[in-house]
């Protein structure tokens, strides 16, 4: 790798939005350790169970069909758990069956909470991490298996996808139930930002983020432009196929790595986002257009958002003279002043570091240089 490209990361000048509530700042360092700026906004957020309706329906088909295996994740919600069933009188029933499976334990809190419960765990990983626990299962062979999973959340993204492609029948166990956030401000502006094509990539790391992103959009009546924005400009990355359900079911296309984890999914935005960035050889440079900044000759110009607008503007057909009415519709919030263009593009061009990338024809607009040979290669783009 070149030193510049370490600098600037394969996701340099791109953005990226995260929706997760969980994980969040982990898959953001991952993504800006590759370059990209993020935007976070929690589309969801968890809390205790407020009926106790669904867990007391999963709680006795577990006791009427005992699974193979029992995950327990977090140690409040397993003690949660555990006094539900107490309440409910069905307490012992609960703790003979859990006395009799493969009982894994998220961490030591959790192996704390099931001991206290007068039980002992099967396995528990030194390291608190649910992968190390989908890697011990899948290192068993879980096809045919029943496994009940005490849902947190979204315990690991993509744990249950990598359970049930393996062949397992994943059980949930919901001890909590998944809300709209408490400050819905964050998240409307994601929805403003893909509208506006503020963002490259948008990621969800569960079904539950997916759906609430989009109960929102139609709340604030916006569904059918963040609808087009998603099915044409904003490439969306989903960890795997149950989180990509609810965006399936509008018809919006999605990108989802083999390997249903965070890692996996950043190093395929690190493949697809580059590969639709727009390469033209202009004034014998080479120029790269991406989200929100420029590669001239693998350099990094980073580069307003006006700037930006009218460069894609001259990008769509380049080498043509775009007029100064076009380019004017093109910018951000334009009124109808022309001079905004000129203030615009004098700073475009002081971005870019090479003032000869686009030409100035007088009384007629700008054109993007590009050079003679590729002029028949673009002109019907």
């Amino acid at each position: 790798m070149h030193d510049d490209d370490a600098q600037q990361g394969p996701l340099a000048g791109f953005t990226v939005g995260v929706t997760a509530a969980r994980r969040a700042e982990e898959l953001g360092t991952l993504l800006t350790r590759r370059g990209a700026a993020v935007l976070h906004a929690p589309a969801l957020r968890i809390v205790p169970l407020a009926d106790d309706s669904e867990l007391l329906a999963a709680t006795k088909e577990l006791i009427d069909d005992v699974p193979d295996v029992v995950i327990a994740t977090t140690a409040i919600g397993f003690r949660g758990w555990v006094e539900a069933a107490d309440g409910w009188g069905i307490g012992d029933r609960l703790l003979e069956v859990l006395g009799r499976v493969e009982l894994l334990a998220r961490g030591p809190k959790v192996k704390g909470a099931i001991r206290a419960a007068g039980l002992t765990e099967s396995w528990s990983p030194a390291s608190e991490s649910m992968a190390e626990v989908l890697d011990r299962l899948l290192g068993e062979g879980v096809d045919g298996r029943r496994i009940a999973l005490q849902l947190h959340g979204d315990p690991l993204p993509g744990f249950v996808e990598s359970l049930r492609a393996a062949g397992a029948e994943v059980v949930g166990v919901p001890v909590y139930r998944w809300m709209p956030p408490e400050d819905i401000t964050p998240l409307d502006r994601m929805l403003d930002a893909t509208v506006s094509r503020g963002l490259d990539a948008l990621t969800f790391t569960s079904a539950p983020a997916a759906a609430s992103y989009l109960e929102r959009a139609e709340t604030r009546g916006i569904l059918p432009e963040v609808l087009d924005a998603l099915g044409h400009d904003v490439l969306v990355a989903c960890v795997g196929p149950v989180t990509a359900l609810p965006l399936q079911a509008r018809d919006i296309d999605t990108v989802q790595p083999e390997r249903f984890r965070l890692g996996p999914l950043v190093q395929l935005l690190c493949a697809q986002l580059p590969a639709r960035a727009r390469t033209l050889p202009v004034a014998g440079h080479t120029v790269e257009i991406r989200g929100h900044a420029v590669l001239v000759d693998g350099a990094l110009r980073p580069v307003p958002p006006a700037g930006m607008a009218l460069l894609h503007a001259l990008a769509l057909r380049p080498g043509w003279v775009v007029s100064r009415a076009d380019l004017l519709r093109a910018l951000p919030g334009s009124g109808t002043d022309e001079h905004a263009v000129e203030t615009a593009m004098a700073r475009l061009r002081s971005a870019l570091g090479v003032p000869r990338l686009i030409q100035t024809v007088v009384k007629r607009g700008y054109r993007l240089a590009l050079d003679p040979l590729a002029d028949s290669k673009y002109a019907d783009v």
